[in-house]
């Protein structure tokens, strides 16, 4: 169980972003967006926003740095990039293999 006080990671800065992070802020989580657009829905409620694309390795990396846990906004992620996520933080939802 990851309890609030920890960082959350979002892959995509949209509208589903922006929900998940406001209810995600309202339970006391903070939030980590990376998305390349630097005006992003959910990068304008999140604590952080990481500007990059969601295959920029360093950005990945910081990302799974600053939290425990990383969730997608949207279905069509690089499998790459959620493989790269998967060793240091916990992926949601995981590539099926």
């Amino acid at each position: 169980m990851i309890l609030p006080v920890a960082t959350l990671g979002v892959l995509g800065g949209g509208q589903l972003g922006r929900m998940f992070a406001l209810r995600a802020r309202a339970m006391g989580y903070r939030v980590v967006v990376l998305e390349a657009d630097p005006r992003s829905p959910a990068g304008q409620v999140a604590d952080e926003q990481i500007d990059a694309a969601y295959d920029d390795h360093s950005a990945l990396d910081l990302l799974a740095e600053r939290c425990a846990a990383v969730t997608t906004e949207f279905e069509n992620v690089p499998a790459v990039s959620l493989e790269r996520l998967a060793c240091p933080c916990i992926p949601r939802p995981r590539r099926s293999r």
